[in-house]
């Protein structure tokens, strides 16, 4: 099958290569985000299009009359930001890129609970601003995470790597999900299951978030959440901006109510609500979760594994819709 493709953001150099020089895909070279207009009549134009987490895929543009498209080989693990509903009364099939983002995300969820608890951003501009005055023994004190409790909400594989870099740190782990994990994984990981929210909130020193984006999970942290975790707790999200209040969040810290956050999705992005901006003990990433060589590539190899099924008539490995 010979097909038209669209690539809506630029990829790693490798990838863009094998995309181009094989399929003479159109490539976003500038790589700038498509408007919602641009997109809408992209759909018109190729068979299939390669969205990132910036391109919002909505109903409106899967129902146009006119429509194309057959296939959304996203880029990336997470589709909240596409309408499967549509996909699928369109017959438009939708492929991710879940396994390899795994490691590179659980890796920057370790980071942000470092961060924050062994205050390093609030440090760093200590030294930047010329501000250090010296070593002292009751400067910039902040927590160790050795002996302390990690809560996960979600236990999926992110949340499963982000537990066992943790263990090595030295924490105990306790988790919140939908389902039960198998005993054998929480066997090597030493879990314990919650089956209430609230347990694994008034539990957990740190508090990581590792749930879908999407309507069912939308503000799922607000303000009862925050009230209900410790005071001593820092709250981590590296999963969507969607699934915590901002505004509860900031109202939280400048109370107190929970010590600090660390953050690399938000709700606007690349917009950063002013709230958070003028939140204390808050660390902000630029959503930098999947930002490594290693795990760009492979995603963008793991696309081009799905989109190969798919032209060959084949089941894509990683279909979702």
């Amino acid at each position: 099958m010979t097909a038209s493709i669209l690539v809506t953001r630029k990829w790693p150099a490798e990838v863009e290569a094998l995309l181009a020089g094989r399929f003479g895909a159109a490539l976003n070279d500038a790589d700038v985000p498509m408007t919602a207009a641009a997109l809408g009549d992209a759909m018109a134009r190729h068979d299939v299009i390669c969205p990132t987490v910036t391109d919002r895929i909505t109903a409106d543009m899967l129902d146009r009359p006119d429509r194309r498209v057959r296939l959304l080989c996203n880029y990336g693990a997470g589709v909240d930001h596409i309408d499967l509903d549509a996909c699928r009364r369109n017959g438009v099939t939708v492929t991710n890129t879940p396994d390899v983002l795994t490691d590179a995300t659980a890796e920057i969820a370790i980071l942000l609970m470092l961060m924050a608890a062994r205050r390093a951003d609030e440090g760093a501009r200590e030294l930047r601003e010329g501000r250090w005055t010296g070593w002292r023994p009751t400067h910039m004190i902040g927590t160790q995470l050795a002996g302390k409790t990690l809560g996960l909400i979600g236990f999926g594989r992110i949340a499963q790597a982000t537990a066992h870099k943790a263990r090595a740190l030295g924490m105990d782990i306790v988790y919140h999900s939908r389902r039960r994990a198998d005993p054998a994984i929480e066997q090597a990981l030493e879990a314990r299951f919650e089956a209430e929210l609230g347990g694994l909130l008034a539990a957990a020193d740190m508090v990581s978030l590792h749930m879908p984006g999407g309507a069912a999970t939308e503000r799922f942290i607000g303000a009862a959440e925050l009230a209900a975790m410790r005071p001593t707790a820092i709250l981590i999200n590296t999963a969507r901006g969607s699934v915590v209040d901002e505004g509860a969040l900031a109202r939280a810290l400048h109370a107190g109510t929970i010590a600090a956050a660390g953050l690399d999705v938000f709700v606007g992005e690349p917009v950063i609500a002013p709230a958070l901006l003028d939140a204390p003990n808050l660390v902000m990433l630029p959503h930098l979760g999947s930002a490594t060589r290693e795990a760009r590539a492979a995603m963008g190899m793991r696309a081009l594994a799905n989109l190969d099924a798919w032209l060959a008539e084949d089941e894509p490995a990683d279909r979702v819709a």
